[in-house]
């Protein structure tokens, strides 16, 4: 085991990825000289060459489209979009071209194109920098779409996402970039968990507590902090986004009868309501209270001197659980 923190142990699978595949490239503006704004990439492009860890002019469309020429001919390329807001730009090139073409095309054309995304707040940065914008690539049909919450998860999930055939959005939570854990980085793929799986990060009987990326720490500080109030909550990362892993959820909220589903991007239309949807079809003789959401305002996120109080947070989600127990 090795401890690293959560951008060196992005930076450790995508240097693995690269050494086992010559057909994997690393594209996106920054990436190389500097080694990212994040510096997840910090050394790649020294040790793998300005062919294959490629920086690129300012300008997103242009890099997933040419991603998508990439992929075509047969080669894996990652995109780094460089913050979570600045993905719109590329929207059409995701939505119209890459999710679209292996459907279009009967199967036979894939696209394995990565596109890592830094999202959430906690940085102190504004709009355009902070943003959780999720819930539309997971509404867009062609697309997987995975969040990482912590070291271990991001070395093995960034691997995955590069070997699977299908487009991948994947999410890194920019406010844990410097959170450390302990990685295997000797561990071969057949030992991990599969792509597509969620986990339990903390176990309970009195409510299910979902959550995915930056939000899964703050989560787990909340269940913490209730059992020492007697209350025990089950902490489930979702890790997987499309397709979701609804057997983990299912089984989960079957057991505890209440569910609270918490993410940093606004309730209003967020993945939440599509999670609390589902548990209601699945669940719904289960359940002792309706499932309830925690996220961000529906508001453009604020200044940073406001984050905190936009940002979800312990109280927030502490209060989420105290009024499941109210119905």
């Amino acid at each position: 085991m090795t401890t690293l923190t959560l951008s060196r142990a992005l930076n450790s699978g995508l240097r693995r990825a690269l050494e086992d595949d010559p057909k994997v490239l690393v594209m996106g503006e920054d990436v190389g000289k500097l080694g990212g704004v994040f510096r997840v990439t910090d050394g790649l492009q020294k040790d793998f060459g300005e062919g294959r860890v490629i920086d690129t002019p300012l300008a997103e469309s242009g890099i997933v489209g040419t991603a998508i020429g990439l992929a075509l001919r047969g080669y894996r390329p990652i995109c780094e979009i460089q913050f979570d807001g600045f993905v719109y730009p590329a929207f059409d090139q995701i939505v119209s071209q890459l999710a679209k073409m292996r459907l279009r095309s009967l199967g036979h054309v894939s696209l394995p194109v990565v596109i890592r995304i830094p999202c959430g707040g906690g940085i102190g940065a504004v709009e355009h920098h902070s943003e959780s914008p999720e819930a539309p690539f997971v509404h867009t049909a062609g697309l997987r779409v995975v969040a990482c919450s912590g070291p271990s998860e991001a070395y093995t999930m960034i691997q995955q996402s590069v070997s699977c055939d299908d487009p991948v959005i994947f999410f890194e939570p920019k406010r844990r970039y410097w959170d450390k854990g302990e990685v295997d980085t000797a561990s071969t793929a057949d030992s991990w968990l599969p792509l597509t799986s969620a986990r339990t990060v903390h176990e309970g009987t009195d409510v299910t507590l979902l959550a995915h990326g930056p939000m899964v720490r703050t989560c787990v500080e909340a269940a913490v902090a209730a059992g020492k109030e007697g209350r025990s909550i089950e902490v489930i990362d979702l890790r997987s986004l499309s397709p979701l892993d609804v057997g983990s959820i299912r089984d989960s909220v079957r057991r505890t009868g209440r569910c609270v589903v918490a993410h940093e991007a606004p309730v209003t239309g967020g993945l939440g309501a599509e999670i609390a949807a589902r548990i209601t079809e699945e669940c719904f003789y289960h359940l002792e209270a309706p499932v309830l959401r925690v996220g961000g305002f529906s508001t453009p996120y604020p200044p940073s001197k406001l984050e905190e109080h936009y940002l979800p947070d312990l109280d927030r989600v502490l209060d989420a659980v105290d009024r499941t127990f109210g119905y």
